[in-house]
């Protein structure tokens, strides 16, 4: 079992966003997805570091893929995720409609976002040329396992949610626009003063999501750190950690130190909860009563 770095899902300034993987060409993870995920708007502000931090990356010795967006509504947006494929880099879909842009026969990853929760949906894609698929982060330890199965016997490493902020849905409608009393047309990228999303409480002020423009968010940080042993029985391939704006450099060799035996659950935890978004780890889709659980509590 290795490490995969997800996309970044928050919207950062060109200077965070080279400095961010110039710090993960000496990290101890073996590959990461990098573009922009969650919304087009925030791509000219940064994506002149993409071809550098791509160079950076292979020069280190990492496998490196781009994504494509969550939801593509727009002609250029069709145009962009068009535009992924004469990268040379594998793409990774988080919209099936991503695959009408790319030529039959053509290798590509399966991101989080796509629904990916039986056996013939995997086969599916496999069948289309997914060489690579990280399952949606709201599945059972059971389905992992019957997954992670069949992409052993197929060949294609299965991944699963490792460390981050949950993806739950993609709207059309953008939420930090409307805090501010703003046009999504004119949010003036208000998103950008939350680097790690904004967390939303209930009426009774009790803790529960958050929101990064477009996007929803779990409010806790999931932490597979109590499963690691459970999700290498499973057969699961790699874990995915996804981006955060402090400390992201101990969350990758805390990790690493946990896959190798190096680091206790708790020792891990421990280490990385100052820094989560949200304050709070979490682990329930895997095993727990609900998303929110977190099996490390007692």
């Amino acid at each position: 079992m290795d490490l995969t770095i997800g996309p970044n899902f928050f919207f950062w300034q060109a200077e965070a966003v080279r400095d961010f993987y110039r710090g993960l060409a000496s990290a101890p993870v073996a590959r990461v997805v990098l573009g922009e995920l969650v919304c087009s708007k925030r791509l000219p502000f940064w994506q002149v570091e993409i071809p550098g931090a791509v160079e950076t990356l292979l020069a280190a010795g990492k496998e490196v893929a781009v994504t494509s967006l969550a939801l593509i509504t727009l002609k250029r947006e069709r145009k962009l995720t068009a535009d992924l494929a004469e990268m040379g880099l594998p793409v990774e879909v988080n919209d099936l409609s991503a695959l009408a842009h790319l030529p039959e026969g053509r290798p590509f990853w399966v991101g989080p976002l796509v629904n990916v929760y039986n056996e013939g949906t995997l086969r599916w894609l496999i069948r289309r040329g997914a060489t690579r698929v990280c399952l949606p982060p709201e599945l059972g330890l059971e389905s992992v396992a019957v997954l992670a199965r069949l992409g052993r016997e197929e060949g294609v490493p299965v991944e699963v949610w490792g460390h981050g902020r949950l993806p739950l849905a993609i709207s059309g409608r953008c939420y930090h626009a409307r805090l501010h009393d703003r046009a999504k047309d004119s949010c003036q990228f208000v998103c950008g003063e939350d680097p790690d999303g904004r967390d939303v409480e209930t009426l009774e002020g009790q803790p529960f999501l958050a929101v990064n423009g477009v996007q929803t968010l779990s409010q806790s940080t999931a932490s597979m750190a109590h499963q690691v042993d459970a999700l290498r029985e499973a057969g699961v391939a790699a874990l995915r950690l996804s981006p955060q704006a402090k400390g992201f450099d101990r969350v990758c060799t805390g990790w690493d130190a946990r896959l190798r035996g190096g680091l206790s659950a708790a020792d891990l935890s421990a280490a990385l909860r100052p820094d989560v978004p949200g304050g709070r780890l979490s682990d329930g889709f895997l095993k727990g009563p609900a998303g929110a659980a977190w099996s490390g509590a007692a």
